[in-house]
C-alpha cells in the first residue's frame, strides 16, 4: 500500500495537539478504533465511494467510536470536508508510530526458522532492548527457508543472524577464491 505523505502531517499535528493538550491516550483509543475499522476493506471502499453522502459515511464512523473526543470528530469532519477520509487508517498508524517513540516502545519483527519458547522470546526482546535502549514488543514470525538463526528487523535497523545468509555469504567468497 502507498504511504501519502500528507498522512504523516496529518498525525503529526495531531500527536502534537493531543501531548500538549495531555490527551494522548484518547486520541490513541479514538484513532485506532477508527483506523482499524477503516482497515477493513469494505469499510475503505464505503468511505472513498463517491456515491455515498457525507452524512451516511459521519454516521457510519459515529458507530465506531460512539463519544469520539471533540478534537479527533473535527480532524474526521476535515477530513471528510476534504474528501480525504480514506487517510484515517494511514494516520493511526503514523500516530500509534508516534505515540510508541514517545513511550519508548520499539517493535521488532522476528523470523525464525522454528518458533522460539516465550522464555526465548523473553530473553530476546530484553537483548534488543540493551541494544537498543527502548523497550522492545516481538512480532514473531516462522520461516524454515532462513534454516537456522534469525532475522531481526526493527525500524530500519536489520539484523540477520540466520543460517541461510551466512551460507550465501560462504559460498560468495569461495565463488571469489576460486576466480
Amino acid at each position: 500500500m502507498l504511504r501519502d505523505p500528507a498522512a504523516k502531517r496529518y498525525a503529526l499535528a495531531a500527536f502534537e495537539l493531543a501531548r500538549d493538550r495531555d490527551e494522548l491516550d484518547v486520541w490513541e483509543r479514538d484513532l485506532g478504533a477508527l483506523a482499524g475499522a477503516l482497515a477493513v476493506p469494505e469499510a475503505l471502499a464505503f468511505v472513498e465511494n463517491r456515491q455515498v453522502g457525507a452524512d451516511a459515511k459521519e454516521a457510519f464512523l459515529r458507530r465506531v467510536v460512539e463519544e469520539p473526543a471533540p478534537l479527533v470528530w473535527n480532524l474526521v469532519r476535515l477530513l471528510l470536508a476534504r474528501g480525504r477520509l480514506a487517510l484515517l487508517a494511514q494516520i493511526g498508524e503514523q500516530f500509534q508510530a508516534l505515540l510508541d517513540e514517545h513511550k519508548g516502545i520499539a517493535h521488532a519483527r522476528v523470523l525464525t526458522a522454528v518458533a522460539m519458547s516465550d522464555e526465548e522470546q523473553e530473553a530476546l526482546a530484553r537483548r534488543l532492548s540493551e541494544l537498543t535502549g527502548k523497550q522492545v514488543q516481538l512480532e514473531m514470525e516462522v520461516d524454515a527457508e532462513i534454516l537456522g538463526g534469525l532475522v531481526v528487523r526493527i525500524g530500519d535497523r536489520l539484523i540477520d543472524g540466520s543460517a541461510r545468509s551466512k551460507l550465501l555469504a560462504l559460498k560468495r567468497r569461495l565463488a571469489g577464491a576460486t576466480r
